[in-house]
């Protein structure tokens, strides 16, 4: 499935106005998933919303607060939240240009791909792009985005921009917090030559694709062969909307399973025990469902 662009608009640099795409350039769905259990019937665990001395609640009589003081809320209503909104001009202002270095990196947040929008749109896009890179510089400005305003940073990126929304002062803690009880003294010598040795003789280009996260694809190891394993008792919720045929043992993690681990192997076991699946008799509870909407039909 092709990208969906998260906004729209247009860069304004002075009188010149480059209409371009944000796609995001990171996505989690590396990482596992866990969903918690009812062990005896097989059901997902949910949770209601409850009010201590008065038990579940309604919807409706949920409101949003914020607290002002122990205990003390100030309540405000979706219509009032939504007022103070802001809408998106569609326009990102570059206000200043500053060197990389100058943006310490905590206040990095999320970055995104910058597309130009249009063919038209890619000459002034190129020009940027090369006079930010040979300038080394850094475009910085502020955008409305989902109803909040988010201060960007735009740089050259392979072959073409990043953006990346950075975090505002007030989110970010103050280093000489964590810093203050370091001292001030002088490393030795010889051990400040012996870490200078180390780390020339360790020097490299940094190659993400040369790191895994080892605890996720044991995770996926300990799944699969748990599926696999004879005697391995894998549930099914009856309430599930929709999900395998009982007696299977295709599960929807193996869908995530084919995707991040490319195992053509196990796509050939899922649809041989589809084909299986198939031969299954009907479950019984699908015939009981169905006296009890005609029922409901006649008294509609």
């Amino acid at each position: 499935m092709a990208a969906r662009a998260i906004w729209r608009g247009q860069i304004r640099l002075a009188l010149v106005s480059i209409p371009v795409e944000l796609f995001p350039a990171t996505r989690s769905g590396a990482q596992i998933q866990f969903h918690q259990v009812h062990e005896p019937t097989g059901k997902r665990i949910k949770y209601e919303k409850v009010v201590p001395g008065v038990g579940p609640v309604d919807r409706d009589e949920i409101v949003k607060g914020y607290e002002v003081s122990k205990g003390h809320y100030v309540l405000l209503d979706p219509e009032e939240i939504e007022s103070v909104k802001l809408e998106s001009r569609r326009t990102l202002d570059l206000v200043e240009f500053v060197d990389e270095d100058d943006i310490e990196p905590m206040y990095f947040d999320k970055p995104y791909y910058v597309v130009p929008a249009d063919d038209l749109a890619e000459e002034a896009y190129v020009v940027l792009r090369d006079a930010l890179r040979a300038a080394k510089k850094v475009g910085v400005g502020q955008l409305a985005m989902r109803g909040q305003e988010y201060v960007v940073a735009l740089k050259p990126f392979d072959r073409g921009l990043v953006l990346e929304t950075l975090r505002y002062a007030d989110e970010v803690n103050k280093a000489s917090g964590f810093f203050r009880d370091i001292g001030d003294h002088k490393p030795d010598p010889d051990l400040l030559d012996m870490a200078s040795m180390l780390i020339e003789r360790k020097a490299g280009e940094f190659d993400p694709r040369e790191f895994h996260n080892r605890y996720v694809d044991a995770l996926h190891r300990l799944i699969e062969e748990k599926q696999k394993k004879k005697g391995e008792k894998i549930i099914e919720d009856p309430d599930a909307d929709a999900g395998p045929p009982k007696g299977s043992n295709v599960i929807d993690l193996m869908a995530a399973l084919k995707k991040s681990l490319g195992d053509r192997e196990a796509e050939g076991r899922g649809k041989e025990k589809k084909s299986a699946a198939k031969k299954a008799p009907p479950k019984r509870t699908a015939k009981k469902k169905e006296p009890v909407n005609a029922a409901a039909r006649k008294r509609a």
